[in-house]
Parts: structure tokens; sequence; C-alpha cells
């Protein structure tokens, strides 16, 4: 006899933090629906990120940002899954046909942490020191307050990388506060960095859900649990990284603010050795054309031929 069929199956990474993530939302769509959370199914993914992370290449060496959700992706399309757990930051903005992010639940912190072992903060480096971080934009912010760091690949979960800075891999590195924060790790964190040196990665501590375009059901299932405030923020910072044709190859910044029906975004893109800033910012009520305007802004300060001069 087969067993029924449970209300809603979660696809998402098997990385603690993507666990963390999918528990959540099968936790709220519990509460939300009054189904008992055993009734809700996850489903792990390995992803084609997840294979990489012995690597240790860069997250632009390897594809972008879709390598850690076409797995996923392809399972929500044929069926398999019905609904997609993301790290918004995650998910490329040119997302697969027939499917659509249809909820993102209310917004973790935005900033990124610091991390080392030896020293307190970013300023207390010594000369030359070896900074770990796959991420192209935060290595070129770094670069941009300390020319003199050594930038080195650094990929894995949180103990990992704890443990690659215990063996002198790194000297410090970059994680989300958003991630600490839900793995209750928050005290790793030896600094928290500032917005106006370290803007966030667009869509940084949002968890986005996936599902099939046109699945009126699952729409109605996931809908209790989209943040307003959030969804209009992440629309925003995702249409400026598409006018910016923004990947894990561009060092992209993202920062919205709402005051009542005004969201206001900052941007900014930076030259792969930080030594090039552009910033634009906007406020409006329809966060689509407000990333557009800044999107379009940055390109205006930068040129059309951009990635050509500071991506090369």
């Amino acid at each position: 006899m087969q067993s029924p069929k449970p209300f809603a199956r979660i696809g998402t990474r098997g990385s603690p933090l993507a666990l963390a993530q999918a528990r959540l939302v099968r936790s709220l769509l519990s509460a939300a629906h009054s189904v008992a959370e055993d009734e809700i199914a996850i489903e792990i993914f390995s992803t084609g990120g997840d294979r990489s992370q012995a690597e240790n290449t860069t997250l632009s060496d390897i594809g972008g940002k879709g390598v850690f959700t076409k797995e996923i992706d392809d399972a929500l399309l044929s069926g398999r899954i019905d609904i997609g757990v993301h790290s918004s930051k995650d998910v490329a903005t040119g997302i697969p046909q027939g499917m659509v992010l249809a909820a993102f639940l209310e917004r973790e912190d935005v900033r990124d942490a610091f991390l080392s072992v030896n020293v307190k903060d970013i300023d207390s480096l010594p000369d030359h020191a070896k900074f770990g971080t796959s991420s192209i934009r935060r290595a070129a912010q770094a670069k941009r307050l300390r020319p003199d760091l050594q930038i080195v690949p650094f990929r894995g979960n949180v103990h990992t990388r704890m443990q690659k800075l215990l063996d002198g891999v790194a000297d410090a590195t970059l994680l989300a506060l958003a991630g600490l924060n839900r793995l209750g790790e928050a005290h790793r964190a030896t600094a928290i960095l500032d917005t106006d040196n370290f803007m966030p990665a667009p869509a940084q501590g949002a968890i986005g859900i996936a599902i099939r375009d046109g699945d009126g059901q699952f729409s109605d299932i996931v809908a209790p649990l989209d943040h307003a405030v959030t969804h209009s923020s992440i629309a925003a910072e995702r249409r400026m990284l598409a006018v910016l044709d923004g990947s894990c190859r561009t060092p992209v910044g993202a920062l919205s603010s709402r005051n009542g029906d005004m969201l206001t975004l900052k941007g900014e893109i930076l030259s792969l050795d930080g030594r090039t800033t552009f910033r634009a910012e906007a406020s409006s009520s329809d966060p689509t054309a407000l990333g557009e305007k800044v999107g379009r802004e940055l390109l205006s300060q930068a040129g059309d031929d951009w990635q050509t001069r500071f991506l090369s």
C-alpha cells in the first residue's frame, strides 16, 4: 500500500544552513495550514555548487549563482517536489521558464560578519594578511579598504571555514550574519561590518520560495509566508542586478530600506581590485521601476564597457 502523498514536498540543499532554512519553511507552513510537520517532506539535493566545495574554486569559475539551485529547479519543474527553498542571493536573475519566486520570508540581518581566530576586525589584520573569500564582491570591498590583503579562495560551511582559519589557510574571512544567526553561530563573529564599506549582496539575508509558475494550489499554500516588505525589497534589488547583468563574476552591492510606501535602494558596482566604485541611490513606490532606475544610473556612471574595463 502506497504512503499518502505529503501535504507539500520541499527541495533543499543539504548544507546545515540550507536545512535550517528548509525546516523553518516547513515549520511555518505547518503552523499556517494546521498540518503536522511530518506531513511536509524535505528532500535533499546535492547541487553542482556543493560538489565543487572541495575544489575551493570561486563561484565565477564554476558557473555563477545557478550552480546552487539547478538540481532543485529541475526537480521542481519535473514535479518531483512542490517547493524549492533557497538563499535568495544564490538565485540567478534569469530563473528557468516555468518557475517563479512566489514568496520571501521576513528578511534577516543583511550585514556581513568578520571572522578571525587572531584579530578582531579588518583594520587589525597584519600587512599582506591572507583574506579568505570566494565572493568577488567581498574581495573587492576588502581590497578597497586594505589593498595589501592577499585574497585566497575560501569555501565551505561555518565549521569548515573556522577549521580553515585554525589551520592557517587564511587569517580572516567574511560570512553573512543572517546565516550565522539562523545557525545559532553569531558568536563566531568578531566584528559586524558596516554597510557603507561592505554593502551586502543583492537579496542577502532573505529566504526565497520557488514554485511552478501557474500552480494555483501552491501559490495559495506559500502565500501566508510571504513578507510584503521583504518581497518588494528583493524585487528591486534583483531588478537592479538584472540591469547590470550581474552574476558571481560581478562585484555588486545593494541595500534597500522602506519608509512608509517609499522604498529606497542604494547600489554599487566595483572593480575587482576595489580601486573604482560607482554608487547610485533612488526612491520609489514601485520596486521594479526602482531597481531599473538604480541599475541604469550605475551603468550611466560606469559606461557601457564597464565589465570589460573593470572585470578583466
